[in-house]
């Protein structure tokens, strides 16, 4: 079918019609002139045919809703909104380019870019969400780049407040980046399919096509449907591209929407963590802090709440070296040894006692090595609290470990101070050999390891993606069930 041609751009006072940038199934874009301040906009002015009482409101909704959150660097902001002298409504936005959604089908765009992008479109969606708003038409095209090159979030046409959606059934979608229980009708939206454009936004990025395409394939809407509905995404195909990202794609793009990452914040921190993982500088959330920012905030704590996740999966025990325990160290720690990375074990045994002037001089050196040891432990506590003040972010220490029947450990640490939103980040080392890091809000982890295995933690806090300084890392050789 072909496309129809534009409409006519509208007299607006106070600009100048420039040319046609776009248009859409209920809306055109065109350039303009602004006279004052003089700067190039972009105009969107709804169709006088399908303009009506409903699309009057689902316009001035969007007007309402691009004001309220466009002041977020990743959203697309809105000058002002207004009706022209022939009645249809139109909107002021700032002037940017939709050259990804083309760029992206053309050429493999980097992985840290894609990352980049990803990250900063999350916490748009993540921002929208805890303003009761859900875009529902989340996809490449809606990703545009303002003049210096920073991805915002376009196109809250079809936007719906959270908990207000009834009998939306005509709402337009965009078929490969929405989310199965969206296209089956079981929801018209919610945040959980919003964390699944997400991602299936941030796949095509990366493969240039959408999750369920397949090249040079039937790719109708029933073939799409059809796939999307099975949630088995095809890999990327990139060898730059690593596997622990793929896993976070595929993890947010389940079938069940209660498998997904519980919020677009998680999954953005999720993508932090790739990051992290190719030693790329990490991207800033940008997270609104204050309540006055959002507007009005509905329930956005339990819209927001995290859950521990990771990237990867912990190392295989095949084939790891065992290392034998004497006996009599069985005997003192039947089940393991606890130490720390700062030292060497510290043995204990018992001896006879010699004579009365010995013990008193040992007794003697006891104490003031305890004193010593009391002074140093105040030096180290103090270079510790400075060092938490200086850098504002609290460091974890003391972490503990209790070792149980077959092979289980339970790290624990008290809570130095986090704020919220602060995670503990995890790195977990089993015989040498690192897991990915995970991020979770408990300060209480336990590992399954084997009698042989040598089992080490380090946390360390996660605020808004910026680390603090590491914990000594805590060690536990299991040698018993």
């Amino acid at each position: 079918m072909a496309r129809r041609l534009p409409s006519q751009p509208p007299v607006l006072p106070g600009f100048s019609y420039v040319h046609v940038l776009g248009s859409g199934g209920f809306a055109d874009v065109f350039l303009y002139e602004q006279n004052m301040p003089r700067r190039q906009v972009a105009v969107k002015v709804m169709l006088s045919e399908v303009v009506n009482d409903q699309v009057r409101q689902m316009f001035q909704a969007e007007a309402n809703l691009m004001a309220q959150l466009s002041a977020h660097p990743s959203i697309l902001t809105v000058y002002q909104a207004s009706v022209s002298s022939d009645g249809r409504p139109y909107l002021v936005m700032e002037l940017c380019s939709a050259s990804l959604s083309e760029r992206y089908r053309r050429e493999p765009i980097p992985v840290p870019e894609v990352l980049r992008i990803a990250i900063k479109i999350g916490s748009a969606v993540e921002t929208a969400h805890r303003a009761g708003v859900l875009h529902r038409d989340i996809k490449p095209s809606n990703i545009l780049q303002t003049a210096y090159g920073h991805p915002v979030l376009s196109d809250f046409g079809i936007a719906s407040t959270l908990g207000t959606q009834k009998d939306e059934n005509s709402v337009g979608l965009s078929i490969p980046w929405s989310a199965p229980e969206v296209l089956l009708d079981e929801t018209p939206g919610s945040i959980a399919s919003e964390v699944w454009s997400l991602a299936a936004t941030t796949y095509s990025l990366l493969a240039g096509r959408s999750p369920f395409e397949v090249p040079g394939g039937a790719n109708t809407s029933s073939d799409l449907m059809g796939r999307i509905a099975r949630a088995r995404p095809q890999p990327i195909g990139r060898p730059d591209v690593p596997a622990s990202l793929e896993a976070v794609l595929r993890k947010a793009m389940s079938r069940r929407p209660e498998q997904r990452p519980a919020s677009a914040l998680e999954f953005v921190r999720e993508l932090q963590l790739v990051e992290a993982e190719l030693g790329l500088p990490q991207t800033a959330a940008e997270i609104a802090m204050d309540d006055w920012a959002l507007g009005t905030v509905a329930d956005q704590e339990e819209r927001t709440r995290l859950r521990p996740v990771s990237t990867g999966s912990s190392p295989t025990k095949a084939g790891r070296r065992r290392r034998r325990r004497a006996a009599d160290a069985d005997a003192y720690a039947p089940v393991g040894t606890v130490r720390d990375r700062s030292g060497p074990d510290t043995p204990f045994s018992a001896s006879t006692p010699k004579e009365a002037s010995a013990g008193m001089r040992r007794t003697t050196w006891i104490l003031a090595a305890a004193a010593a040891l009391v002074t140093v432990l105040g030096v180290v506590a103090l270079v510790v609290l400075l060092r938490t003040v200086g850098d504002g972010i609290p460091v974890v220490s003391d972490i503990r470990a209790e070792l149980g029947g077959q092979g289980r450990v339970e790290f624990s640490w008290p809570d130095p101070g986090v704020a919220d939103g602060d995670r503990y980040q995890l790195t977990l080392t089993e015989d040498g050999i690192a897991s990915n890091p995970a991020l979770q809000e408990s300060t209480r982890f336990v590992v399954d390891a084997d009698p042989g295995d040598t089992v080490c933690l380090s946390v360390v806090v996660n605020r808004n993606g910026t680390l603090g300084a590491p914990s000594a890392e805590k060690c536990v050789d299991v040698t018993g069930g």
